[in-house]
């Protein structure tokens, strides 16, 4: 019988939980629940002879992949695999998959929740601005970018995009007006809404000479990953444009500074929560476990990332 750890720090709701064991109980594998832990040393452990694992922001490190010598495939049920040492996996002839597209709808609400939140002045009973009619910049184009730019849409915002990797027809298809440059799009949209992956092109791209170039009253709107954003740049931003709000479902290193010297400005949610929802959880959990079960009975690998 497989062994199939979920090792989840921030547990799946409970409906997903049984939706993934649900999975592997119909196929004969084994599962094990790790939830809630707070030493790296307990996921080492419980990985020692696990076949396959399921994470969600888990951070599966160098030490954790030698620990685990059975081991065949992890994956992240989520979009970004960031917290996977990929060449670690990949010496081990591990595979590393992510879910794309299942937590995308739960991300963009967010995305346009918190942007609502601060158009109304974080709802302090003074007057705010409406977005519609505003330029959204949607800073690349994938399944998260797409949902951002349909809801956006039915406000009635003005939805530009940018993304190298994604085809113009695609975009267009999305409801997009296609720009050519990252510099083009900070320069005509109020709203720019991070969707970018962190990776050594985009660490610290977003910088003083993209964000000078917003409009006035910009809003930078980041459910990507904190490191994207040059943070000198952001506190250069904040100094020197008083119009300018920060928002982000994850607070950046200069959080105190930014409290301390721009109150109002700028809201970040508690932990990083774009996919915590019950939809996603459900979603992304069940799909880890299929992909999981289609890689071992069919060697199916669609959503491999380190090929």
């Amino acid at each position: 019988m497989r062994k199939v750890l979920v090792a989840t720090e921030k547990p799946f709701a409970k409906v997903a939980v049984d939706g993934i064991s649900g999975v592997f109980n119909e196929n004969g594998y084994e599962m094990v629940l790790l939830e809630n832990y707070k030493d790296p040393n307990d996921l080492i452990k419980a990985a020692a002879d696990a076949e396959a694992m399921i994470v969600r922001s888990d951070l599966v490190t160098k030490e954790v992949i030698a620990a685990a010598d059975k081991l065949r495939i992890v994956v992240r049920a989520g979009a970004g695999y960031d917290n996977i040492d990929l060449v670690s996996a990949t010496d081990r002839n591990i595979a590393v998959m992510n879910t794309p597209g299942q937590n995308s709808n739960a991300v963009a609400e967010l995305a346009i929740g918190m942007m609502v939140y601060m158009a109304r002045n974080q709802f302090n009973g003074t007057s705010g601005t409406e977005l519609r009619g505003k330029r959204l910049g949607v800073h690349a184009c994938g399944n998260v970018g797409r949902n951002v730019a349909r809801i956006a849409l039915g406000l009635e915002m003005e939805v530009y995009g940018f993304d190298p990797f994604v085809e113009r027809s695609a975009m267009e298809y999305a409801g997009m007006k296609c720009v050519a440059s990252a510099e083009e799009l900070f320069g005509i949209c109020q709203y720019i809404s991070l969707n970018i992956p962190a990776n050594e092109q985009t660490i610290k791209s977003i910088d003083f000479k993209l964000l000078e170039r917003m409009p006035r009253n910009a809003t930078l709107v980041n459910t990507a990953r904190k490191e994207v954003v040059d943070e000198d740049s952001l506190m250069k931003m904040f100094a020197e444009r008083p119009d300018f709000k920060y928002i982000s479902d994850i607070a950046p290193d200069c959080i105190d500074e930014i409290s301390e010297k721009y109150p109002g400005r700028y809201f970040f949610t508690p932990k990083k929560m774009g996919a915590q929802t019950s939809e996603a959880n459900i979603n992304a959990g069940i799909a880890a476990a299929r992909q999981i079960v289609g890689f071992f009975e069919n060697d199916d690998r669609t959503y491999q990332v380190n090929i």
